[in-house]
């Protein structure tokens, strides 16, 4: 069964820095792609980030390009997602998608065969 786990979220300051996490399992890691998504309350949701794990590529969303890092730890089979210098506007619940092989860019949701549960992020003016 293909499992996903976010943590990392919570309470920080405009200009902070957090980072989520992804754990995974169920699933050769090296098959997928993960996508990080977010939603704020009243917005659709939208794709984050995206690495494709066996090309070593990212992708980013231009409002958070220069800001936030995607990368994986292989042996661990996690995806993070490293947020610096952070918005109120950053506000959402953050989740973390699977995707077979490659990423889509910018990402759908029907592509995704797995989602985490979502961690909160808020971000203080």
């Amino acid at each position: 069964e293909v499992q996903l786990v976010e943590s990392g979220g919570g309470l920080v300051q405009a200009g902070g820095s957090l980072r989520l996490s992804c754990a995974t399992s169920g699933f050769i890691f090296d098959d997928y792609a993960i996508a990080w998504f977010r939603q704020a309350p009243g917005k659709e949701r939208e794709g984050v980030s995206c690495y494709s794990i066996s090309d070593d590529e990212a992708f980013y969303a231009d409002s958070v390009k220069g800001r936030f890092t995607i990368s994986s730890d292989n042996a661990k089979s996690i995806v993070y997602l490293q947020m610096n210098n952070l918005r109120p506007e950053d506000t959402a619940v953050y989740y973390c998608a699977s995707e077979v092989a490659l990423c889509t860019w910018p990402p759908e949701d029907d592509l995704m065969n797995a989602w985490g549960q979502g961690t909160q992020v808020t971000v203080s003016s």
